[in-house]
């Protein structure tokens, strides 16, 4: 459960009345969750477009592709529980995570560099 009480008192008032979450909170991390899920479905078209229609090096960027694509729906199952975690139990804190987006976005970047430069070289 909580480990606040459910009813607090603001600071310079008597009466304690109850904390409330609004729904859209509620909304707003389960929207963001399906943003990164359209994501991951778009980028594993993408892989299996590669590993249909390529050559050699389009397998191994289509894998490449799908690892990414993966380590994105971990990390938006993993963010998704953790926000919902911390809006049950009313956490005061940011949501935000600004390590995570950056690490996708460069692995990402590295499987599209890979794809260019196996194409370059080959």
């Amino acid at each position: 459960m909580s480990s606040q009480p459910l009813l607090q008192s603001a600071p310079g008032k008597r009466i304690a009345l109850p904390t409330r979450v609004e729904p859209k909170v509620f909304f707003a991390n389960e929207r963001t969750f399906l943003s990164y899920l359209n994501f991951t479905v778009l980028l594993g078209g993408l892989a299996i477009g590669l590993l249909n229609f390529g050559d050699s090096i389009g397998r191994i960027s289509a894998g490449l592709f799908t690892a990414v694509a993966m380590a994105t729906m971990v990390y938006a199952l993993v963010t998704f529980h953790w926000r919902a975690r911390s809006i049950r139990m009313r956490g005061q804190g940011g949501f935000d995570d600004r390590v995570g987006p950056t690490v996708l976005c460069l692995c990402l970047g590295a499987a599209v560099g890979v794809n260019f430069v196996l194409r370059a070289v080959g």
